[in-house]
């Protein structure tokens, strides 16, 4: 694919994921990813002929502390595609007023782009 080609975003998912106990915003991103995927199937790819490699997937997760999340490690598990894992500022940190035990919540975007077809 040259440089020059146009990338056209075909399909947005979102997902929420949480740890309840563990404080691990990389597991609560993780299960947003595959919440966000849960919820899609691209049955384009056999329709049109493409493979899995022609598609880039943009993945955004939004916790309260981004510098926390191993983006390499979520890169590894998603299943299809060239991917890209950002971590940003957002998401909900909670807090047992009983317990001072912190719930981790994450937010996740899964963007899935191919080369403009046609």
């Amino acid at each position: 694919m040259s440089a020059d080609q146009q990338m056209q975003r075909f399909i947005i998912e979102m997902g929420m994921g949480n740890d309840l106990h563990g404080q691990d915003y990389t597991k609560a991103a993780s299960r947003a990813i595959e919440d966000a995927l849960h919820h899609s199937s691209i049955p384009l790819f056999d329709a049109l002929g493409l493979p899995h490699e022609a598609m880039e997937v943009r993945v955004t997760v939004a916790v309260q502390q981004p510098e926390a999340v191993d983006t390499e490690a979520l890169v590894h598990r998603l299943p299809r595609g060239r991917a890209q894992v950002t971590a940003v500022f957002g998401g909900l940190n909670v807090t047992n007023p009983d317990s001072g035990a912190v719930t981790v919540i994450a937010q996740a975007a899964v963007e899935a782009f191919l080369p403009q077809q046609g």
